[in-house]
């Protein structure tokens, strides 16, 4: 009898373990932001804060990471040690070629239309300059100071296809980033 009951409950224990396997690409930021030191040849000793989220509409293709907020900061510099903000996504993003509004003829720049709110707040629009590859997109350090203020921020940005892709960062204590990077998530704007 106990081993027909074993055999019984070994293909929910196998189904189980197949669901758990699945959710942590998926999980939320609740870790809080990460530091790692970083290097490379053109900007040197550098630290780069990350912070992972979730994806509430997912994108097409396989992206297994999920989103993540990716700031880049130069501790070594007294002032102005934030170097770029980058919204990690991992697929290929909608670019919109836009033209100035300080210039009129045949100057366009590619952007990243994103909408983005802070915690229950009205919605935003910004044109963000594409990342190097496509995948991800730059913001600047005033946006970095009013996502740090959110208790939670979301993100919507467009695949290449068009199809909106729907992020949420839950923000954990800022301190880290404030410290490292020079930027004051206290101060009102």
């Amino acid at each position: 009898m106990k081993i027909i009951s074993i055999l019984m409950l070994a293909p929910l224990a196998c189904t189980s373990l197949a669901f758990s396997s699945i959710t942590p690409s998926q999980s939320s930021s609740s870790q809080g932001w990460r530091q790692t030191p970083r290097s490379d040849s053109v900007r040197g000793a550098y630290t780069r804060f990350a912070l992972t989220g979730k994806f509430l509409k997912l994108p097409h293709g396989d992206n297994s990471n999920g989103p993540a907020l990716a700031v880049d900061c130069n501790p070594a510099k007294k002032s102005r040690n934030f170097m770029a903000g980058n919204l990690l996504i991992g697929v290929p993003l909608k670019i919109d070629y836009v033209e100035p509004s300080e210039i009129h003829g045949t100057s366009y720049y590619p952007k990243v239309a994103v909408r983005y709110r802070l915690d229950e707040a009205k919605e935003q629009k910004q044109n963000w300059t594409p990342g190097t590859d496509k995948t991800s997109a730059v913001f600047s350090k005033d946006e970095l100071e009013k996502m740090l203020r959110a208790r939670t921020v979301e993100i919507t940005a467009r695949d290449d296809r068009g199809s909106d892709i729907v992020m949420q960062f839950d923000m954990s204590d800022p301190a880290i980033v404030e410290k490292g990077c020079d930027v004051d998530a206290r101060k009102m704007k």
